[in-house]
């Protein structure tokens, strides 16, 4: 359904999946990996996001590098350049509202996964053009965004099950954001552990929760961009 594209972003460029809505020019979303990289399930929530009326792009922060093993994964992460990747996701968020496909050209919606979901928040901290963001179970050592800049609101999803994003971490996060008069709404997921909306991994996907969770995220950013 998308297609791979080339974004330059100063003087270097990064390889994106891009899916434009199948309804005619919508919503723009930005869609970012987990710590497996631009993988095809990533290019999969791109496809799906098209097919409900949504322009979605998902940007490589890899430069091309993805993996299976989690060992790999988490050296991968271990090595992002967060300075590095705020930039390549600005970029992103350019080309995807200059797409022709974008029905909105002044803002756009972020999704992220693991990783993604901390970044995604980092982005919307650092970009007024994000206007609502999506955190599924977000964690990243090396991220801290400054809440207190964050444009729109905040939707979180999270599992009973996670080491990486516990309770304490959520309930941390959900009363900073109370602190700071920041909109967000945080869903727990009963029986489930971290990475349940992932159906390529049997061992943790949760068909039922990640259902709910997806049409959460479809009703709030139909809410914020007025579809």
């Amino acid at each position: 359904m998308g297609t791979t594209i080339t974004v330059p972003y100063g003087d270097d460029a990064f390889k994106a999946y891009l899916a434009p809505s199948m309804t005619g020019a919508g919503p723009a979303v930005i869609v970012v990996q987990e710590w497996w990289g631009l993988v095809p399930h990533i290019e999969d929530i791109c496809d799906r996001f098209a097919a409900e009326g949504f322009t979605a792009l998902a940007p490589d922060l890899y430069h091309g590098e993805s993996t299976t093993e989690p060992d790999e994964a988490a050296s991968m992460l271990q090595a992002l350049n967060i300075a590095d990747t705020e930039l390549i996701l600005r970029a992103a968020v350019d080309r995807l509202l200059a797409d022709p496909a974008s029905r909105t050209k002044d803002k756009t919606g972020i999704v992220g996964f693991c990783m993604g979901g901390q970044l995604a928040i980092y982005a919307a901290s650092h970009n007024p053009k994000i206007a609502a963001c999506v955190n599924f179970y977000g964690i990243h050592p090396k991220v801290q965004p400054s809440y207190r800049t964050l444009s729109g609101p905040v939707q979180g999803h999270f599992a009973e099950r996670d080491p990486h994003s516990d309770a304490e971490t959520v309930t941390a996060l959900h009363n900073e954001l109370l602190v700071l008069d920041k909109p967000h709404e945080f869903f727990y997921y009963p029986d489930t552990d971290h990475a349940f909306f992932n159906d390529t991994r049997p061992t943790v996907f949760h068909e039922e929760a990640a259902c709910l969770a997806w049409e959460r995220t479809l009703d709030f950013l139909r809410k914020e961009f007025g579809d």
